[in-house]
């Protein structure tokens, strides 16, 4: 069972995990290279733990206690349990779902090993908004596609926002990161991947005939927020495909299109 260690000193060094979870810029830089990452609320911390990461320790307001004691019960992780203020002094906000917990990062596959049992994966560049990649990695594992690449400048997807938008669907599906990009996209092409550009370009096959039932094999590439892909993502690709639009309106946000596109690619239309 986890020892219950009551803290009352906002500088204590255990806390050290926690401390400055608003400072974006620092976190970015810290979690990866100590190897943890914070899972925020009750339902993230589970899942965390279901999929097989392991707790470095957990930071609980008293009333959250009881509500966590399977967990404790379960774990050698000291558990930390503060008042919501002082939690609030560590943090930088109000921590509102009352439990946090910092957890062991694990080594990331290569793309390569991912590309040999999956189907349909996500590919995305540039990607950095941690809402966004949230809700992609949700509407991933909801839809059935089976892994993620990342280009190297794309967002953390482990980072507490991230996890928390995605409600732990980010250890759900098995993400890699892509070094060499674009040039990477040949691995996925050599894999037997069709790699599809997601674009408002209306020089683009419209989704419904691109996809006009499940495919398989198949890479859907996505862009930045605004922005989207860049010339040499659009150049690299097999083909570009677009969602269509009514009522003049141009394009949807990332997290909107990625969904609508998931499920073209894994439920579409009955074969004729």
């Amino acid at each position: 069972m986890a020892e219950l260690i009551t803290i009352d000193d906002p500088d204590d060094p255990r806390l050290h995990d926690y401390t400055g979870l608003t400072d974006v810029e620092l976190r970015r830089r810290r979690e990866p290279a100590e190897g943890l990452f914070i899972a925020e609320g009750e339902k993230v911390v589970r899942r965390a733990l279901q999929a097989g990461y392991a707790m470095r320790s957990m930071l609980l307001s008293a009333k959250w206690v009881e509500v966590m004691r399977d967990v404790i019960e379960e774990s050698e992780a000291p558990v930390y349990v503060v008042t919501p203020r002082l939690a609030e002094q560590v943090t930088g906000y109000h921590v509102h779902r009352g439990a946090l917990a910092s957890m062991q990062r694990r080594p990331l596959p290569a793309a390569g090993d991912l590309l040999t049992t999956a189907r349909r994966v996500v590919v995305m560049e540039r990607v950095n908004d941690h809402t966004n990649i949230g809700a992609i990695f949700r509407s991933a594992a909801a839809l059935g596609m089976d892994a993620v690449l990342l280009s190297p400048d794309c967002a953390d997807p482990l980072y507490r926002r991230s996890v928390k938008v995605s409600m732990g669907a980010v250890f759900s599906v098995p993400y890699a990161r892509l070094e060499d990009w674009p040039r990477d996209l040949e691995t996925v092409r050599g894999a037997g991947f069709k790699v599809l550009a997601l674009t408002p370009d209306e020089r683009a096959t419209p989704m419904d005939d691109a996809a006009p039932h499940r495919l398989e094999r198949v890479a859907l590439m996505l862009g930045a927020e605004g922005d989207g892909l860049t010339p040499r993502a659009l150049r690299a690709a097999d083909e570009w495909v677009r969602i269509p639009m009514a009522h003049g309106v141009d394009s949807l946000n990332v997290g909107a299109a990625a969904a609508v596109a998931f499920y073209a690619v894994t439920a579409g239309r009955p074969v004729a």
